[in-house]
């Protein structure tokens, strides 16, 4: 299973991913929204994990490109994010958010929201 993080935060991120390989998966880093679209294009991650707030196109506005290509729109999306009111959670859903993740959220979390969309 094929997942693509996108995270600007590189020790979150690097603690995520070698959590994420520990369990079998295969990872696909990036630092931002732009490499993310980007990436999934070339990669066809299985699942997509996005961080809120990051530099060129932040989580949201990276959402709203991937539900609207046709190549990508299908790729369920687990956004992560310090933003966690009511509002921040509905817009992310609103926008096609399979998952909302606050942080501070553990690995294992992680691990089991991505294991929902693993294809038997």
């Amino acid at each position: 299973m094929k997942v693509l993080i996108a995270d600007d935060e590189l020790r979150l991120r690097k603690v995520v991913s070698l959590h994420l390989k520990k369990s079998g998966l295969d990872v696909i880093e990036v630092s931002n929204g732009a490499q993310a679209l980007e990436r999934a294009k070339e990669e066809s991650p299985d699942v997509i994990v996005l961080d809120v707030m990051m530099p060129e196109l932040n989580g949201l506005e990276t959402l709203e490109r991937i539900k609207g290509d046709s190549s990508l729109k299908d790729i369920p999306v687990i956004m992560l994010s310090a933003k966690a009111t009511q509002d921040d959670i509905k817009k992310g859903v609103e926008l096609g958010a399979t998952s909302y993740l606050t942080k501070p959220f553990s690995p294992k979390q992680l691990l089991e929201e991505i294991y929902k969309f693993k294809s038997e």
